[in-house]
């Protein structure tokens, strides 16, 4: 399996699944509550621009713009977030 493949993989089989988890067990909590504060509004908002962040990667293999060292690079760096805090999936702000 390509680098590609598997980044296509690991994206709709984990990553974006995990997204989808979490938004749902957010708007859970606000549902309970019946209030959303500040945080949450704020981790929706990112796990939203986030997940539309992974969908454009997907478009662009789908398009052949990523290339195996592109999707080799980007492999690695999920699976190193992953290892990180799960409620923002390890991804840090790279100011």
């Amino acid at each position: 399996m390509s680098n590609v493949e598997k980044l296509e993989e690991l994206l709709t089989k984990s990553v974006i699944p995990d997204i989808d988890e979490r938004l749902d067990e957010i708007f859970e909590e606000i549902a309970d509550n019946k209030d959303a504060s500040e945080d949450a509004k704020e981790e929706i908002e990112e796990l939203r621009e986030f997940k539309a962040d992974l969908q454009d990667v997907l478009e662009d293999i789908k398009a052949g713009d990523i290339d195996e060292e592109e999707a080799k690079e980007l492999i690695a760096d999920i699976l190193e977030a992953q290892k990180g805090d799960e409620e923002d999936f390890g991804f840090k702000d790279e100011d």
